[in-house]
Parts: structure tokens; C-alpha cells; sequence
């Protein structure tokens, strides 16, 4: 139809448009310039480490992933704002859940960096006896991914408060008892671990006082945290 811009055919034609959409995005939105900083950064510590060429995919693919999932939630809610530009629940949902899919990408990327770079972290823990994902550390980073899980599968189910407020049951006291609980299985002494359950009691009794959480949810969450870290500690370790 004359009047409609002509796009470029061709191999080279389209490689062009592809870097002009990535530009574009690291140019308007400042989350993708976030993330593309972050992955320098995260690329020359790794190189600074001196990690292997496996954990060194480990890095790449968290990277890709994350960077991925920023430019479709970036299309998304370009297409979204194209199609109604008015305010529209449906647009919302659309919106919001390209939003998850980048949060979902990025704790995949978290957990890919941590399992790239872990060994060199805790190096002191690990010995030739001992399997890699079975330290103390590493089932405490499987807790709380876990726990995190839990409260989200439960809070869909039961629809009440909204994910980061509010609720049951309380995510803030599962994460806190769950690191807590960690704590316990680590040779870190006796002191460290009580101020450890010290800060999580008051995690949950600050969500309490500001009006956030009742009891019964403030309760339902740190079980959660203790049970569901206790249970991989003592079957897992």
C-alpha cells in the first residue's frame, strides 16, 4: 500500500533491523541498559576469576536468557500500547505477565550465576569427599528458591493481598526462618545462629506491626521456611 515504510529484504536487510530493534531498547528502556551493564560487569569479574570454560556458559546462557526476555517484554508492551492506548485490563494482564516472564528470567539467571561461581566462592566448604550441590551453602540457596515457589503457589491458589504485600502466607517470614534454618546446619557457632533466628523473628514481627501480615499468616510462612529448609537439609545432605 503506498504511504507504508518499505522494510529491508535480504539477510543484511534484516540483521539491520534486528541491531536497530536491540539499540533501540538499550537507547529507550532503561531496564535493558540495566541488565547490559550488569552483564559487562558480571563478564569481566567472571574473567577476573579465572572460571572454566563450562561455568563460563553458565554465565553466557544467564545473560542471554535475561537480555532475551527483556527485549519480548519490551515488544510486548509496544505492541500492547500500538493496539489500545487506553488503560485496558486485558493490556495490564498482557503487560504484567511479560513482566513476570523477566523476573522469571532473571532468578534463572541468578541461580545459573550462582551455580557458575559458587565453587570459587565457597571453595573452603567443598572438598573432594563432599558432591557439588550438597553443601550447606548451596542447599540454602535451594531453600529459599524453594520456599520462594511455596508461597507463590499458595498465595495463587488462595488470592488474597497482593505478591509483595499482604497475604497468606507471609513470603518475607518464610525467606528470613528458611536462611535461619540454613544457618543451623553451618559451622558458623552457636552465637551467629541465634542472632540469625533473632533477625528472623523480627522480620516477621515488623511485617506484623506495619499492618501487612496478621499471626496467622506472620506463623504460616516461617513454618513454611523451617519445615521446607529442615526437609532438604536432613534428606539432601
Amino acid at each position: 500500500m503506498k504511504g507504508e515504510p518499505v522494510r529491508p529484504g535480504g539477510f543484511i536487510g534484516s540483521l539491520n533491523c534486528a541491531i536497530e530493534g536491540i539499540l533501540w531498547a538499550v537507547n529507550t528502556q532503561r531496564h535493558m541498559l540495566f541488565h547490559l551493564v550488569a552483564a559487562i560487569v558480571v563478564l569481566i569479574g567472571a574473567l577476573a576469576m579465572d572460571i572454566s570454560l563450562h561455568e563460563f556458559a553458565l554465565l553466557a546462557l544467564a545473560i542471554i536468557l535475561v537480555l532475551f526476555a527483556e527485549l519480548v517484554n519490551t515488544a510486548i508492551e509496544v505492541v500492547v500500547d500500538l493496539v489500545t492506548p487506553d488503560f485496558h485490563p486485558l493490556a495490564q494482564r498482557a503487560k504484567d505477565v511479560a513482566a513476570g516472564a523477566v523476573l522469571l528470567a532473571s532468578s534463572g539467571a541468578l541461580i545459573l550465576g550462582y551455580l557458575a561461581v559458587s565453587r570459587h566462592i565457597f571453595a573452603a566448604e567443598i572438598d573432594g569427599s563432599q558432591d557439588f550441590m550438597k553443601s550447606t551453602g548451596d542447599l540454602a540457596v535451594i531453600s529459599v528458591v524453594v520456599v520462594v515457589l511455596l508461597v507463590i503457589l499458595v498465595k495463587a491458589r488462595i488470592g488474597r493481598g497482593t505478591p509483595l504485600q499482604g497475604g497468606m502466607p507471609s513470603g518475607h517470614a518464610g525467606v528470613a526462618f528458611s536462611i535461619a534454618t540454613s544457618l543451623a546446619f553451618a559451622n558458623v557457632g552457636l552465637l551467629v545462629i541465634l542472632l540469625a533466628w533473632l533477625l528472623a523473628a523480627l522480620v516477621a514481627q515488623s511485617r506484623v506491626l506495619l499492618g501487612v501480615h496478621n499471626f496467622a499468616e506472620i506463623f504460616a510462612g516461617s513454618l513454611l521456611g523451617i519445615l521446607t529448609t529442615l526437609f532438604i537439609h536432613m534428606v539432601f545432605h
